[in-house]
Parts: structure tokens; C-alpha cells; sequence
């Protein structure tokens, strides 16, 4: 993902791996993939690095993956640009098994370290008052608290990709529909639908942040679903890319950059373009 020639702002890693606890290795190698929840080694960490089929679908690119053995689920990517120069990034999982599987998609673009990733955090939820909670973070187990490379603000959270120690984790619902990453005079910004009433893994985390010493994830889930033999469930991203950004990566300097991106409001008309 580069602008104009520019260094790709994906992290490239050909080398880092997983460990499936069946002795099988998952190769990450950076850039975007596609996943599904909940996250469970002996699954999720299985190889998905074989040929894949591409094909031109009129304005798109579409990468279908064979069957995943055990699962039975089948894998799909589309890429589509709009005139607006965004990129409409499609998701899909297919049941191919002969068993229900439960499941939700989750799309995951890994982030070459050195930026700020930014999630917002809703001030209030439409037609509740402020004698309700207005918002929910959830935290991963090797989550520090009192990391001082997290900004913990009220209209968003912050997290400073420049990690020399253990890796953080951070999600939360984001009915704002937008998530973004600003590296190096770049803003990439994925946006993807919050359906209130839907039920999302991960104590309905539906945006995610996760950052190591060598790279920094933004992440999406879609829905959780019962996916019955033959059927299929999709989930919808749409990049837009900014470049000469000027970025103070305070909460002040946050407030102006979403405000004169007008991100919510395009968020809400992207959000808006079913699946």
C-alpha cells in the first residue's frame, strides 16, 4: 500500500510465524489477511499460504482460497476502487463443510511500526442519557494498564506504535465505523459498519488494535454467525488513504484531524453500502 511511490506503509515480515499446536506453521508475511473468530490456535493458526484462485469480476479482483481443511470454510478477498479513490475491500467466509460453524470475520491490515494508531470513543450512545454508560474498552491479558505509550483519552484512544517492550492489545465497539493509522505524513483509514444490535466476539470489540516491536494491527469483525453448510457471511472495509497530513497525536490534535477529514461523515455514508 503505497502513495504516490512511497514506502508501502503494510509491514512486510516474511519470516514471522505461528505456531499451530498440531506442529503446522502460519506464516503472517505483513499486509492484509483474513481471518475468523474467535481466535483459536489449532484453527486459526491454520496454513492458508496455498495457491489461490483470482478472478476479474467486472470492476473487482477477487482471491478465492480452496477449502480449509477441518473447517471447511472457504476464504475470499475482493478488492474494488471507487471514484472517490477509496478502495472497497470485501470479506467472505462460505460454509463448503457439512456442519454449522460459528464464526464471524475478521479482517486484520498489519502496520509497519513507528506511527499512532487511532481508535475513537463515543461520547454517547444516540438515544440513551448520560445516567447510562456510554462506552466499553476491553483489554487482552498482557495489556499494561499503565503503559505510557497508550493514551487513554476521552474521545479516543491512542497507541504509539514504537515498542520495545511486550505487545498491548485494545478493543472496543465503534459505532463511529472508522479506525485509522498515521505513519510517517500518511493516514490510512479503514472504515467498517457497527450494527448495534448484532453480536460481535471478543465482548463485542468490533474495532481492534494490537501492536508488537515489529508491527501494529488495525482490526475489524464482523458479525457473529451461524453459518450452516453452503451458506456464506460478508464483511465489508473501505480504505481511504490521506497523504501530507500534519498530525499532532494529542487528543486536541486528534479532534481537528478527524473534524477536518470529516471522518465521521464519511464513515457514515461508506458504512452505509451493504456487503
Amino acid at each position: 500500500l503505497r502513495v504516490n511511490g512511497e514506502q508501502n506503509i503494510f509491514a512486510e515480515l516474511p519470516d514471522f510465524t505461528l505456531e499451530n499446536p498440531n506442529g503446522e506453521t502460519f506464516h503472517l508475511y505483513g499486509g492484509h489477511r483474513l481471518w475468523y473468530a474467535p481466535e483459536i490456535p489449532e484453527v486459526t493458526y491454520l496454513p492458508d499460504d496455498q495457491p489461490v484462485a483470482i478472478v476479474e469480476d467486472r470492476d473487482a479482483i477477487r482471491m478465492t482460497q480452496p477449502k480449509e481443511k477441518g473447517s471447511g470454510i472457504q476464504k475470499e478477498i475482493s478488492l474494488q476502487f471507487l471514484t472517490d479513490g477509496a478502495v472497497r475491500v470485501g470479506h467472505t467466509l462460505k460454509n463448503l463443510g457439512d456442519k454449522n460453524v460459528v464464526c464471524a470475520p475478521w479482517a486484520i491490515t498489519m502496520l509497519k511500526p513507528g506511527g499512532v494508531a487511532i481508535l475513537p470513543q463515543p461520547r454517547r450512545i444516540p438515544g440513551t442519557t448520560d445516567k447510562q454508560p456510554n462506552r466499553a474498552l476491553v483489554l487482552w491479558p498482557y495489556t499494561n494498564l499503565s503503559d505510557d505509550l497508550i493514551d487513554w483519552g476521552n474521545d479516543f484512544v491512542l497507541v504509539t506504535a514504537q515498542r520495545k517492550r511486550d505487545a498491548v492489545k485494545v478493543g472496543c465497539p465503534n459505532p463511529d465505523g472508522w479506525m485509522a493509522y498515521f505513519w510517517e505524513g500518511v493516514l490510512f483509514v479503514k472504515f467498517a459498519r457497527y450494527t448495534p444490535a448484532a453480536l460481535y466476539y471478543d465482548l463485542n470489540a468490533s474495532s481492534q488494535c494490537y501492536c508488537n516491536d515489529q508491527f501494529l494491527e488495525l482490526e475489524s469483525l464482523g458479525r457473529k454467525t451461524v453459518l450452516r453448510p453452503g451458506e456464506s457471511v460478508d464483511h465489508l472495509e473501505v480504505w481511504k488513504v490521506y497523504e501530507n497530513i500534519q498530525y499532532s497525536a494529542t487528543q486536541a490534535g486528534t479532534a481537528r484531524l478527524a473534524k477536518d477529514l470529516r471522518l465521521n461523515q464519511i464513515a457514515a455514508s461508506y458504512t452505509g453500502i451493504a456487503p
